[in-house]
């Protein structure tokens, strides 16, 4: 009975420390899966927070795709007209006008200036009276070269006499041969010297006259150097004034020598037309024609020198003024005109966007002409009064709809 229970005993502890252990091996077991299944949920949170993330984004733009590359909303944009009209082939460039002619007045003779008449910029015509140089000493000049004149020509026909009567008697063998040739010799000095006598008058008669100085040319005057009272000397450094004459009046301009070709060849063909706009006066300009083109080249600049010429009539120009100068080397004539960044390049060659009334852009392939300042002329596939995209083509998609945005009416341009 004792054997029995303890054999009992036996079985139970044995039992005991197999499940206790069991017991530890599944703890064991446990604690090794643990630590290798840590970084999975780290990894389960990461993307767990990621997707909450992107729907809670989702949310918020109500699941709707932004405008551009295949989105639903309508693409933003720039749009212009096309427009018909003259276009002008023309080159720019800075002019500076120059005055048709300049003078510099200054006196033929010294002496005292008597008067002015005139005021320091006024206009004046030719033969206008300008100063007055006292003219008492060369009318006394002039008086004595007078009277000289007068004593030598009355001395002039004694002589001729004399001489008339000894070449008589020289043929009649009465009178010497010596006293001949004296007789012939003081006509001969007379003569030279009444001769002489008559330059003297007609320089003092010219002295007297460039006592009245007048204008040489219609023009303006400039700044007065010599009042009334001054003393002026014959062909002094300084002028007493200066005119220039503004009425035509010359533009200088340059161009790089590149165009020069162009140039010759519109030259050639028809007369080139220059047009200027002045300073403060950006919408008007004024009309000339091209007048004058340089026969070098500036081999230190690389640029040709040419000149328009204009009438001013209303004097809107003046020498020494900077303005801006156009050369119009050809026209187009009713061409449709769009701007330059409107018309873009693909495989099939140009094409541009246009905006119908749905507000949705469509491709027109189109063919291009010449630039002309900024502006493409468009020799066919569009329309004048079409609208066309000028900025953000590249998130267009054709037939896709666009919005026009609003550029501060700075790139809301036309062609023009």
């Amino acid at each position: 009975m004792h054997r029995s229970i303890s054999n009992h005993q036996a079985i139970v502890k044995d039992k005991f420390l197999q499940e206790r252990r069991g017991s530890r091996m599944r703890r064991i077991k446990f604690h090794g899966a643990k630590r290798d299944f840590q970084p999975t949920r780290i990894g389960l949170r990461v993307i767990s927070t990621v997707l909450i993330a992107a729907l809670w984004l989702i949310g918020c733009h109500g699941g709707d795709a932004g405008p551009g590359f295949g989105g639903r909303g309508p693409v933003p944009v720039l749009v212009a007209k096309a427009i018909r009209k003259t276009g002008a082939q023309r080159l720019h460039a800075i002019g500076r006008v120059e005055a048709y002619s300049t003078v510099q007045v200054k006196a033929q003779i010294s002496g005292q200036v008597m008067q002015v008449h005139f005021k320091e910029g006024q206009d004046v015509s030719k033969g206008d009276l300008l100063f007055t140089i006292d003219p008492r000493p060369f009318e006394a000049a002039l008086n004595q070269a007078v009277a000289d004149l007068n004593r030598d020509k009355a001395q002039k026909v004694q002589l001729a006499n004399d001489f008339g009567r000894y070449q008589t008697l020289l043929k009649e063998g009465v009178g010497s041969r010596q006293q001949y040739d004296e007789a012939k010799s003081k006509y001969e000095a007379i003569d030279a010297t009444v001769a002489a006598d008559e330059a003297n008058v007609e320089t003092a008669r010219l002295n007297l006259e460039y006592t009245r100085i007048t204008s040489p040319i219609d023009g303006r005057t400039g700044n007065l150097i010599l009042h009334a009272g001054n003393l002026v000397k014959a062909n002094a450094d300084t002028a007493m004034v200066v005119i220039n004459q503004v009425k035509p009046v010359y533009v200088d301009f340059a161009l790089p020598e590149q165009d020069l070709a162009a140039v010759r060849s519109s030259m050639a063909s028809h007369p080139l037309g220059v047009d200027v706009v002045a300073p403060g006066d950006k919408k008007t300009a004024v009309q000339g024609k091209l007048s004058f083109v340089d026969n070098t080249v500036d081999p230190t600049t690389g640029t040709i020198q040419l000149k328009g010429l204009f009438d001013n009539q209303d004097q809107k120009l003046w020498p020494g003024q900077f303005v801006d100068t156009y050369l119009t080397l050809s026209e187009r004539p009713n061409a449709v005109l769009v701007p330059s960044q409107a018309v873009q390049t693909g495989q099939d060659g140009s094409y541009v966007y246009v905006v119908d009334r749905k507000m949705k852009a469509n491709i027109r392939k189109v063919a291009v002409g010449d630039t002309i300042e900024g502006d493409t002329v468009i020799e066919s596939g569009l329309k004048s009064g079409e609208t066309v995209v000028t900025d953000g083509q590249l998130r267009v998609v054709p037939g896709g709809p666009v919005t026009i945005k609003n550029a501060d009416g700075a790139m809301q341009r036309a062609a023009s």
